[in-house]
């Protein structure tokens, strides 16, 4: 089959690798049918991550919709035909930390994108623990919807869960610290839950116009302490009652504290690239809550997909690129130089 692989800082390939094949008895194989790329695969891509490329290179995409083709002899919930949700992160579904909502804790927690695994940027992929990870869609679903729905799989569900950590509700301020697909959708995720009033900390103009589609209703470009001060001046110098942190740098993070308001709650969903927490002083003496991580997405499908089903949110939007596998560097290349918001990818 082709696989995206990266070998190393903007060495994006499509090769032919071997068919996946089941390996565990709780094991299923689905035929990509939707993938992506998502802006974390920019991190290596622009050598600002420390894992190792290694020989054969690093497997590409954990966004995948799929159908299924084969399933282990102890896989019970899917079966082969089924069109299933395939969030970034694999989980088992039976222990605790699933039973609590949260799967990018479970005990044998895996993320797609790996050697042991592989990616999704592919024509198939194998997926351990089916009955924990997959989720089937039962009825036939329009294509026309289908970009939203790959959106649960990672980048609406991580923009919800930046909206949750940061205690976004009825009445309140939010500020989104970053413009990218998961900013956008941390932005559909405050309005859904009934921000009053939502700041996006954003730069590029295409954006900033989805944006204001998806209901932000104010815009701060500047950076740094210039965002800050424009902030405080938007909210009365008192800040933000909640804070989505969608980008990952110690810039963004700095700045999301600053910009809460005392008492407020920061949901932090970019992966961070720096050691330690910044402007640790403002965060204690603000008594500011401080949450999030890796979106435990999986938990999120059945809150989040009667929304998209029935048109209510429309997260899908932020795909502005489609291209076929083949393509797949372009689609790098076009979201490294900021051409386009995120790429969806078709084997």
């Amino acid at each position: 089959m082709r696989a995206t692989i990266m070998y190393g800082p903007g060495d994006v390939r499509v090769e032919s690798v071997p068919d996946p094949r089941l390996v565990e008895p709780t094991d299923a194989i689905i035929r990509v049918t939707h993938a992506s790329i998502c802006g974390s695969d920019l991190w290596p891509y622009r050598g600002l991550d420390d894992r190792p490329f290694g020989p054969n290179g690093i497997p590409m995409g954990h966004e995948a919709i799929g159908v299924v083709e084969a399933v282990g002899p102890e896989v019970r919930t899917v079966k082969p035909g089924d069109t299933v949700l395939m969030p970034f992160a694999y989980s088992d579904g039976t222990c605790v930390f699933c039973h609590e909502g949260l799967p990018t804790a479970c005990v044998h927690v895996g993320f797609f994108g790996s050697p042991e695994v592989g990616g999704a940027q592919a024509e198939a992929i194998r997926t351990p623990f089916a009955d924990g990870t997959l989720f089937p869609l039962r009825a036939e679903v329009d294509e026309t919807l289908m970009p939203s729905l790959l959106t649960l799989t990672d980048v609406m569900a991580t923009g919800h869960h930046a909206a949750v950590t940061a205690k976004v509700g009825p009445g309140k301020t939010a500020a989104v610290v970053g413009d990218g697909a998961v900013g956008l959708c941390g932005v559909v995720a405050a309005k859904r839950l009934g921000a009053e009033r939502i700041i996006l900390l954003g730069g590029h103009p295409d954006r900033i116009a989805l944006a204001k589609e998806f209901g932000a209703t104010d815009i701060v470009s500047d950076r740094g302490e210039a965002a800050v001060e424009r902030v405080r001046e938007l909210t009365g110098g008192y800040g933000a009652h909640s804070v989505l942190e969608c980008v990952g740098t110690e810039e963004a993070m700095r700045t999301a504290i600053l910009i809460a308001r005392p008492g407020g709650a920061v949901g932090r969903v970019g992966v961070p690239h720096y050691e330690a927490i910044p402007a640790s002083d403002p965060a204690f003496y603000g008594n500011l809550t401080i949450g999030g991580g890796p979106a435990p997405a999986r938990a999120y499908f059945a809150e989040l997909l009667p929304d998209v089903l029935e048109g209510r949110i429309q997260p899908g939007r932020v795909f502005d690129l489609t291209l076929p596998l083949d393509r797949a560097a372009e689609g790098y290349r076009a979201m490294d130089e900021r051409r386009a918001i995120k790429v969806l990818v078709k084997p």
